[in-house]
This record gives structure tokens, C-alpha cells and sequence, in this order.
């Protein structure tokens, strides 16, 4: 089990108007952290303005922080480090909200600054939900408690327990912060869960469309059989909370034979792994 720091520290979210990072900051205002907000577009200038949030340019906020917040896209994280972690005090945490950049090594590194990231689970579809802002709350970090998963490239309890406390108030309400390593988090975000469970997601959109535009099935007939079997395909599924009947199984089988590729679990290969994540972030291909 995780626990709560009550400590309180220096925090600079880079990227505070863009869409992440909006949502950050909507969490850290409310802590009692010292908090600074970078932002470089016009756009998320203004919005960050309208939030009632003061802006600080980047090298001020950055000087003196304790762990600087990244919630900007993948694809700026290599010029925004290499900007940046040349001017952080020794000892700072950088921590990026994607394991993707962090993995393929495409991150400005300082052997005295410390590396380290975190992803939100987003509120189970198991979450026994007791308001309607929580059962609102599908993505997390406003009213629906959920887990995060973080890794850091130290061994000192103490930066791990900055991240912690940094992790537990973006991503509010946490219950478990989870530690794993950035490539065991690779694994998780993208393979397991976009390559895997979003590509799945996406499917089923297809395939509710599919039964309503070509078979001519009343949309909301498809909708509510395909929503209600879902959640009992994933409880039994994944918990196992009833058997699916003999003749469900039949039409499992013949699913999984017409839809799946025989070597699907290649995709958790490190090489399929490099692969992907070199898609991800329109690279030619991850070095090693």
C-alpha cells in the first residue's frame, strides 16, 4: 500500500493550458504546494489566465523546483528537456506523464537530475462509484478515485516520496500509486493497454456500427445488448465472476480464430515494443 506524504514542495508544471496540463493544475491548485505554471502558447496562455492561475516564465519556475511536471505531447518532450534540464538545480526530478520518450532515450538527461514517470489507470470499470460525479467521472482526477502507476531512476526514498506526492495530487483522488520501472511501464502504456485494451474499445465501436448500418439493427436495441454483455464479458473475463455457457465458449473460439492472429503476444517483445513506440513517436526506429 502507497502512502500520503504530508510534506510540501517546490512544483513546476510545464504545459500548464494545454489539455493534461490544464487538468494537473485544476488538482494542484488545491494542494498546498508551491506551484509555478509555464505555458508557451498564446492559447493555454489564456487559458491558464481565465483559470485564475499566475503565469511564470520557464526559467524562473525551473530554477529552484524540487520535480518539474512535463505535461506537454511526446513529441516536444526532446527539445522541451533539452531546453530545460540544463537549468535545474542539482537534485530536481523530471517527471513526464508518458513512458514512451522517457523509454526511447529521447529525454536530455543530467546524472544529477533525476528521471522519473507516471500515468493514471483511470477509475475502474470494478469502482463501487457512490455519486453521480464519480460515475461521471470516467477519465479520473476530478471526482473518481483511481490508482497511478510511477517509476523513477533513483534509489533515494526521499525523491520517490516528491514523486509520490506530486503523483497523488495531479492525478486526485489516488488510492495506490503503483511502482514499476519505466520499461515495465512501457509495457503497460502502450502495449497492454492502448495496443491492447483501446484497440479493443475501438472494435467494438466498429462492430455495434457494423450491426446497425449493414445488418439494419435498431440502434438502440445494439447498444444496449452490446453495453450490458460488455461489462458481464469483462467481470466474468477478467475476475472471473460467472462461467461463460458452453455456447458462449463456441463463440468465443470461432471469434478469437476469425479476428486474432495466432502470435499476437509478440507485441510484448521488446522488439515489437520498440516497434510500436517508434511509430508512436514517428521515429524511423528506437535505438539500443
Amino acid at each position: 500500500m502507497s502512502t500520503t506524504s504530508t510534506e510540501t514542495y517546490k512544483i513546476a508544471v510545464v504545459g500548464a493550458g494545454g489539455k493534461m496540463g490544464m487538468r494537473v493544475s485544476d488538482n494542484l491548485v488545491r494542494t498546498a504546494h508551491q506551484v509555478a505554471y509555464v505555458e508557451n502558447s498564446p492559447a493555454g496562455q489564456q487559458r491558464t489566465i481565465d483559470a485564475g492561475r499566475e503565469l511564470t516564465d520557464a526559467a524562473t519556475a525551473v530554477a529552484d523546483a524540487d520535480i518539474v511536471v512535463l505535461a506537454v505531447p511526446d513529441l516536444a518532450l526532446g527539445p522541451v528537456t533539452a531546453d530545460l534540464v540544463p537549468q535545474l538545480k542539482a537534485g530536481a526530478i523530471v517527471l513526464t506523464l508518458d513512458p514512451a520518450a522517457a523509454y526511447a532515450g529521447l529525454l536530455t538527461t543530467r546524472e544529477d537530475v533525476i528521471q522519473a514517470v507516471a500515468h493514471p489507470c483511470h477509475p475502474s470499470i470494478f469502482l463501487q462509484r457512490q455519486t453521480p460525479e464519480e460515475w461521471a467521472d470516467t477519465f479520473g482526477g476530478i471526482a473518481a478515485p483511481q490508482d497511478a502507476i510511477a517509476a523513477i531512476e533513483s534509489d533515494d526514498p526521499e525523491k520517490q516520496a516528491i514523486v509520490e506526492a506530486t503523483v497523488r495530487a495531479i492525478y486526485a483522488p489516488v488510492i495506490d500509486v503503483h511502482w514499476v520501472t519505466i520499461k515495465q511501464l512501457a509495457q503497460l502504456e502502450p502495449t497492454l493497454v492502448e495496443t491492447v485494451a483501446c484497440m479493443i474499445g475501438a472494435l467494438l465501436n466498429e462492430a455495434l456500427q457494423e450491426a446497425v448500418n449493414t445488418m439494419g439493427v435498431p440502434e438502440a436495441a445494439a447498444r444496449s445488448i452490446l453495453y450490458g454483455h460488455t461489462q458481464v464479458a469483462l467481470a466474468n473475463g477478467l475476475r472471473g465472476d460467472n462461467p461463460f455457457s458452453d455456447a458462449c465458449l463456441i463463440a468465443m473460439d470461432y471469434g478469437r480464430e476469425s479476428i486474432i492472429k495466432e502470435d499476437w503476444k509478440k507485441i510484448f517483445r521488446d522488439d515489437e515494443l520498440d516497434k510500436n513506440l517508434a511509430r508512436m513517436l514517428h521515429l524511423d526506429s528506437i535505438e539500443r
